[in-house]
């Protein structure tokens, strides 16, 4: 599975930095570690919310960047970080799902995991034309709109739309998966390191679990 982000997006954003990993083995009773991610992630909120995070801040200015309200339309570790803050805990959906919020909050970085098997091809990350379809976790069929940021595969299936707002429901994890695409993308100052820590602290838990894990 190939992912590369088209050189406009990179001209728009140049601090951007990214990392990937691919995990083979993946199965709904896979024992994974959270809550030493959760305890850190609300160790940090409680010296203050979620919306003054440089990490949040950075994409923030991206999505205004975009034309989207930043509070409007999260991105999704700020998503996640809102709620853990107002229930103290996060929902447990899969595995590999969970592990990966987890580490999302404990860097307040977001983090994509794609079912490689609902993939066409390689993925880029680029402007929408506005004749792409996005699959909604209730199964509608959305077209993004033209100029948005979107994870598209060679078929013009959006995998996720508004860039790291919201992912499809065609690519999502579910019982049957085996093989991933987990994608992590940072904006602010230190995310060529933080990204890098991140993907690493994923990759271990994952192969701690007995899944294979491939790196770029």
């Amino acid at each position: 599975m190939r992912l590369q982000h088209d050189p406009a997006v990179r001209a728009e954003h140049p601090g951007l930095a990214v990392g990937t990993l691919s995990a083979t083995g993946i199965t709904p009773a896979m024992p994974v570690d959270l809550e030493k991610f959760l305890a850190r992630a609300t160790r940090r909120l409680a010296d203050g919310p979620e919306s003054e995070f440089p990490e949040i801040q950075a994409w923030r200015r991206a999505f205004a960047k975009m034309g989207l309200k930043p509070t409007q339309y999260r991105c999704a570790s700020e998503s996640l970080l809102r709620r853990l803050r107002k229930e103290g805990t996060l929902p447990r959906i899969h595995p590999v799902i969970d592990l990966c919020n987890a580490v999302s909050v404990a860097y307040a970085i977001p983090v994509a995991v794609l079912d490689v098997a609902k993939i066409s091809g390689s993925l880029v990350v680029r402007h929408a034309r506005g004749d792409e379809k996005y699959v909604t976790f209730a199964g509608t069929v959305e077209h993004p709109n033209p100029g948005e940021v979107i994870f598209a595969d060679e078929d013009g299936q959006a995998h996720a739309r508004r860039w790291t707002n919201r992912q499809s429901g065609h690519s999502a994890v579910s019982a049957t998966t085996s093989d991933v695409l987990i994608v992590s993308e940072g904006l602010h100052a230190t995310a060529a390191e933080d990204v890098r820590l991140l993907i690493e602290a994923i990759a271990g838990e994952l192969a701690a679990a007995g899944v294979q894990v491939t790196r770029p």
